[in-house]
């Protein structure tokens, strides 16, 4: 099979899997609006999830892997002809660790804290539950995942677009869409200042639409790579 088709079905794959979780947590878990609740709340719901909600998260966090492969393989292709298309791809490489990572805490950290929070009867170690779920969501999710994981797969959009771009490998309305998923995900990052910066501007709806711009994106390209041969 050729790589360019491999790399299509790769890309396919990644984003199909990739939705199928998200879309179980946003109806078992209310994710991601529940985040901008009360930590108590957030927990006393984790809790009430259990074990689905657990391997839930689970399969969030892995199943974008087969976009890694992706990332490397169109990595391979380019680099020959564009020195830059390496860094391009070392950044999402590390973008796709450090967002499994930040995903993993909901498997292997949030459920210890919800445990101890809802059957815990001293109100100190209540709060300090609070408190840690607070310090790893802000560190493992809002820099990881969010800040460091996200910045880095757009400049990945970018310098890849760029790339397709010259070669003329796509469709310029493709290109253009890409560049502004790009754009509008880039906007996402002011919340993630606004809570460290009272009063930073913030549009809320960037994260929702920009990462829904880039998962359609990766299937447009994804299918024109199935019939693309790249010499």
């Amino acid at each position: 099979m050729r790589t360019e088709r491999i790399i299509g079905l790769l890309l396919i794959v990644g984003t199909v899997l990739l939705c199928v979780p998200y879309t179980i947590l946003t109806v078992i878990f209310e994710y991601p609006q529940i985040l901008r609740e009360d930590t108590g709340m957030i927990l006393t719901k984790f809790y009430t999830g259990g074990t689905p909600l657990i391997v839930v998260w689970w399969l969030f966090a892995i199943m974008g892997l087969p976009i890694l492969e992706a990332y490397v393989l169109i990595g391979q292709k380019l680099e020959r002809k564009f020195y830059f298309v390496r860094w391009a791809t070392t950044l999402a490489l590390i973008s796709g660790i450090v967002q499994i990572i930040g995903l993993l805490r909901w498997t292997f950290i949030v459920p210890l804290l919800a445990k101890t929070y809802v059957t815990s009867q001293n109100e100190s170690i209540r709060e300090s539950c609070k408190i840690a779920f607070q310090v790893v969501h802000q560190y493992d999710g809002v820099v990881l995942g969010e800040h460091i994981g996200q910045l880095f797969t757009i400049a990945w959009m970018v310098i890849i677009s760029s790339a397709f771009h010259q070669l003329k490998l796509f469709p310029k309305w493709i290109i253009g869409f890409g560049y502004l998923a790009a754009f509008v995900f880039l906007l996402a990052q002011a919340e993630l200042f606004a809570t460290v910066i009272p009063h930073f501007p913030v549009w809320h709806l960037a994260g929702l639409i920009g990462s829904t711009m880039w998962l359609i994106w990766m299937l447009l390209i994804g299918v024109r790579f199935l019939n693309l041969t790249i010499e």
